[in-house]
């Protein structure tokens, strides 16, 4: 009997004794299409967010650019390999809503503070993952075009090396005068990203590539074709610009070596400019012609649907720790790409280093004009015949009007099912 008592009360104790919840497990997929060690920032976020939520366990993976995490990220799902979120293109909303495997933010972001974080980003941020009235992504690594210029040439040149070309009429008399034997005035990037930078061009010229609801693109309006006449013609007709492709991985190195004086690049690779130039430079807003302006660009927090409430949960713990003020001043500092919050511009960091370092908040400031980047239904495949088209016309190999009317074929159809009338 006694045994039986003191069995009885080893049961009641190991019931009684509470047992520790397991971690809940994250895998989050990125991307890197900049220059600079930046997975070393991203680890020491993990660790930090690890270090106040020992609750909850992160694996980042590291996967390559955009399209190489895509794909990943995607491949992993479909395996059935955990993966509760990932950084991907802003412009990627439409194509994970339609294969279903993305969560709305307001699904898992409920609370009154939710709304408010929500609620906090800049709204040019969070035009490309806004749908249908839900947010499907949220904005961190985020980028405008913006024109970096070698104030040391303008010098040498002539002109003002604070006041740099606003329009595009500015740009050519300016590139003239920089363009001498080895050196460019001018280089914008063809590959990569030509869409992106075809954006700027059409934007500049008074005319968006694509209806707000993602069902129309306006490849051949007139506007647009002039725009895609210009930017061929500054290496055919007013030769400030290199004939043939230029690359958008390399023409960081070749601003920062001296081969051009002026590029267009992504603000992204703000940081990694000003540790490898070895001369004074500026950066500045895009030229305008009809108007100011840029598309945004870069990376979105996205959430999957594959997941539990637990782990959506605790990867919204993550976002949000992610893209607080603090956080974001910290990425923007290490790479350059845009704050996403007017909060994190009154961090004192960033308003310290913006002191310092004004190069630092020009992308902010070409928010104020900037449009949402190119995205349509079928994305990749609408956005594969315009870069198509852009860099056929670009480098000579078709007319602009010719280039533009095949690839605006293209999205008719593609984009026919999507439309309602």
């Amino acid at each position: 009997m006694k045994a039986l008592f003191s069995g009885l009360l080893l049961g009641l104790a190991a019931v009684a004794t509470p047992v520790a919840a397991a971690p809940a497990k994250l895998t989050m997929y990125y991307p890197i299409s900049v220059g600079g060690p930046l997975t070393q920032v991203i680890d020491n976020m993990i660790k930090g967010f690890e270090a106040e939520n020992p609750d909850v366990d992160v694996e980042a993976v590291y996967a390559g650019n955009y399209d190489d995490t895509r794909i990943r990220a995607l491949s992993a799902l479909k395996s059935g390999q955990p993966a509760q979120l990932s950084v991907l293109f802003s412009i990627d909303a439409y194509d994970l809503i339609e294969q279903d495997l993305i969560v709305p933010f307001e699904d898992v972001a409920t609370s009154e503070d939710d709304r408010k974080w929500l609620d906090s980003f800049y709204p040019a941020l969070m035009a490309n993952g806004k749908i249908d009235g839900k947010t499907w992504g949220v904005p961190f690594q985020r980028s405008t075009i913006v024109m970096y210029y070698n104030k040391d040439m303008f010098r040498e040149a002539g002109l003002d090396p604070e006041q740099p070309p606003r329009t595009w009429d500015e740009l050519v008399s300016a590139a003239r005068k920089l363009t001498k034997d080895g050196r460019w005035g001018l280089m914008v990037p063809t590959t990569g990203y030509a869409y992106w930078m075809f954006q700027c061009f059409a934007i500049e010229n008074g005319k968006e590539l694509m209806s707000a609801d993602g069902t129309r693109t306006y490849f051949t309006d007139p506007a647009v074709v002039e725009a895609l006449a210009f930017w061929r013609s500054l290496s055919a007709d007013k030769k400030v610009s290199p004939e043939g492709a230029i690359e958008w991985g390399t023409l960081r190195q070749a601003f920062t070596q001296g081969q051009t004086a002026i590029m267009w690049h992504t603000t992204g690779n703000l940081t990694a400019v000003k540790k490898e130039a070895k001369f004074d430079f500026g950066v500045a807003m895009l030229p305008a012609n009809k108007q100011p302006g840029s598309p945004t660009g870069g990376g979105n927090f996205y959430l999957f649907k594959q997941s539990t409430p637990e782990e959506r949960a605790a990867a919204l713990k993550l976002i949000k720790y992610m893209t607080a003020p603090e956080r974001a001043a910290q990425w923007s500092i290490a790479t350059g790409y845009v704050g996403v919050s007017p909060a994190s511009y009154e961090t004192d960091a960033l308003k310290q280093y913006g002191k310092e370092f004004p190069q630092a908040v020009v992308a902010r400031d070409q928010l104020k004009v900037a449009i949402s980047e190119f995205s349509t239904y079928e994305t990749g495949r609408v956005r594969e015949a315009l870069n198509n088209a852009v860099q056929a016309a670009v480098v000579g190999s078709k007319t602009p009007q010719a280039a533009l009317e095949e690839a605006q074929a293209i999205a008719d159809r593609l984009l026919k099912p999507y439309q309602k009338n």
